[in-house]
């Protein structure tokens, strides 16, 4: 026979307040849809491209996504792949920056770009 006041096997004795406590942890949930094993998994459909972005937009950050190791070959490629000047592309480039759909489209890069932009902004105030 077992004592009263003992705890019993699924119970913790909690020597501080000198109470037992039952201890219960529940089962998990299935998962929405899964009690039906026969149904095939839809995958989602992909993302359309963005439309609030210009196809010379979209190559705009394609071709920032590339490292360049110097300026001047970065200019010339500048040239021959927009027909424009640095300074146009820079231009370009620092309102797309500013684009919710450019974030959006490619968080990352634009993420990165903009800490950059910040960064030379803050070193030309010195």
């Amino acid at each position: 026979m077992r004592n009263a006041s003992a705890p019993a096997d699924d119970e913790a004795d909690d020597t501080a307040t000198g109470h037992a406590e039952t201890v219960h942890v529940p089962q998990p949930r299935p998962a929405p849809g899964a009690e039906s094993e026969d149904v095939p998994e839809i995958p989602a459909p992909a993302p359309p491209a963005d439309p609030a972005l210009s196809e010379r937009e979209r190559e705009i950050l394609a071709f920032e996504r590339r490292w360049w190791k110097h300026a001047g070959a970065k200019e010339q490629a500048i040239r021959d792949a927009f027909d424009l000047s640095a300074t146009r592309y820079y231009q370009l480039l620092n309102g797309l920056l500013d684009n919710p759909a450019a974030l959006e489209a490619e968080p990352m890069l634009v993420a990165r770009l903009r800490r950059l932009r910040a960064a030379r902004s803050r070193n030309r105030r010195r």
